[in-house]
C-alpha cells in the first residue's frame, strides 16, 4: 500500500542528503521513496504497529537536513550538535528511548608497494541513531557505504524482523568486520617491511617505517575507542535491548577484540622495527666513520713521512743520497700497506 496515495513525490531541498530510506514492516520493505520521501508521514506510518520503523541513510548532510530529520524523529539537539562537528570522539549516549552511537570506519586502499608517501588508511564517521521505530545513519566522507548492506538485509526479511536494533547490529558487525580486513592487510605491510629491514643490504628507509606506523597510528584511532561502546551496549546499561540483539553485540565485541589485539601487536612490531632500523642506521655510520678515520691515518703517516723529508734542512740524513728519494716513497708505501692491513685486520676496512 502507498502510505502517500495519489500524491506524487515531493523532493524536498533539505532532503538532498538521503542516499536511502525504506519504510519496513515485519522486515519486509514496504516503502522505498529514497530521497523523496515525506519523512513525517513514514514515521507516523512505522509506530502505527508493532515491528514497524524507518531506515534512514543521510550522507554529509546541512544543517537544514539534520534540523528537518531531527525534529520528525525527536533527535535531541546535543546529538545533532556533535553531528555537525567534524572531529567527534567514538561514544554511545542515550537520550530517553533514543540511542545515539558515534563510529569510526575505516578504509584500506590497495597498492603494490608501500613507500615512505603512501597513504593507505582513510576514515570517515558513522553517527547512529536507533529508536523505537527508526534507525538513521549519518556518514561523513567515503570511506564506507552502506547501500550493497541494505540490498543484502533487504533480501532477509526474518533477520531485519529484529527492528532497528537488528540494522545498528548489522551495521556495527559490518564496521568491524573491516577492521579485522585492513588489521590482515596491514600486517602483510608490516611483514614485507620487517623481513626488508632484516635483509643483508636492506634499502628500507626510516621514513617508511615512520609512514608505515603513521597509516597504523590513524587506524588505530578509529579501532581502538569502539570497545567501550561496545561494551556498553552488550552489557547491563542497555539491559532493556532485546537478548538475541545482546547475543549479536557481543559476537561484535569479540570481533572487535581481535583486531584490537592484532592492531596492538603491529604497533609493537613496528616499534621493535623502527628501533632496529635506527640501530643499523647507527652502525652503519660508525662503519664509515672508522673506515673514513683509517683512511685518515694512513694518508697522515705518508703526509707526516713527506713532511718531514721536505723541510730542506742542511743537516738531514741521506738527503744528498743518490737513492734517497726512490727509498723515502718505498718506505711510505711499505709502512702505509702495514698499517692498512693492521687496520683491515681488526675490522676497520
Amino acid at each position: 500500500m502507498d502510505i502517500r496515495g495519489s500524491r506524487p513525490p515531493v523532493r524536498r531541498a533539505d532532503h538532498t542528503a538521503i542516499v536511502g530510506c525504506d519504510l519496513f514492516l515485519d522486515g519486509v520493505a514496504v516503502e522505498s521513496p529514497g530521497s523523496a520521501a515525506d519523512l513525517a508521514l513514514l514515521h507516523e506510518r512505522a509506530r502505527e504497529r508493532d515491528g514497524g520503523f524507518v531506515w534512514l541513510d543521510l550522507h554529509e548532510p546541512t544543517e537544514a537536513a539534520l534540523t528537518r530529520v531531527a525534529t520528525v524523529f525527536g533527535l535531541h539537539p546535543l546529538a545533532i550538535e556533535d553531528i555537525l562537528q567534524r572531529e567527534q570522539r567514538v561514544k554511545v549516549e542515550r537520550y530517553d528511548d533514543v540511542v545515539f552511537l558515534v563510529v569510526r570506519a575505516a578504509h584500506y586502499a590497495e597498492h603494490e608497494r608501500f613507500t615512505a608517501t603512501s597513504e593507505i588508511v582513510s576514515t570517515g564517521f558513522v553517527r547512529l541513531f536507533v529508536g523505537p521505530h527508526f534507525v538513521i545513519a549519518v556518514r561523513q566522507g567515503t570511506v564506507v557505504e552502506l547501500g550493497s548492506l541494505r540490498l543484502d538485509l533487504t533480501a532477509i526479511p526474518e533477520r531485519l524482523a529484529g527492528g532497528p536494533w537488528a540494522v545498528a547490529h548489522e551495521i556495527l558487525d559490518r564496521l568491524v568486520d573491516g577492521y579485522v580486513d585492513i588489521a590482515g592487510a596491514m600486517q602483510t605491510d608490516v611483514d614485507l617491511t620487517e623481513a626488508a629491514v632484516f635483509t643483508p643490504g636492506s634499502t628500507v628507509a626510516i621514513e617508511q617505517i615512520y609512514q608505515l606506523k603513521r597509516q597504523l597510528m590513524k587506524f588505530k584511532a578509529a579501532v581502538l575507542p569502539l570497545h567501550r561502546p561496545l561494551v556498553a551496549l552488550a552489557g547491563k546499561q542497555f539491559a532493556d535491548l532485546p537478548k538475541e540483539i545482546h547475543r549479536y553485540l557481543r559476537d561484535v565485541a569479540d570481533h572487535h577484540t581481535a583486531a584490537v589485539e592484532e592492531v596492538v601487536a603491529l604497533d609493537e612490531v613496528l616499534n621493535v622495527l623502527l628501533q632496529a632500523r635506527l640501530t643499523q642506521v647507527t652502525v652503519e655510520q660508525n662503519n664509515d666513520m672508522r673506515r673514513i678515520a683509517s683512511w685518515a691515518a694512513i694518508a697522515a703517516l705518508v703526509t707526516t713521512i713527506a713532511g718531514v723529508y721536505g723541510m730542506n734542512f742542511t743537516h738531514m740524513p741521506e738527503l744528498g743520497w743518490r737513492y734517497g728519494y726512490p727509498t723515502v716513497a718505498l718506505f711510505m708505501l711499505l709502512s702505509g700497506t702495514a698499517l692498512y692491513r693492521s687496520l683491515r685486520r681488526a675490522g676497520w676496512l
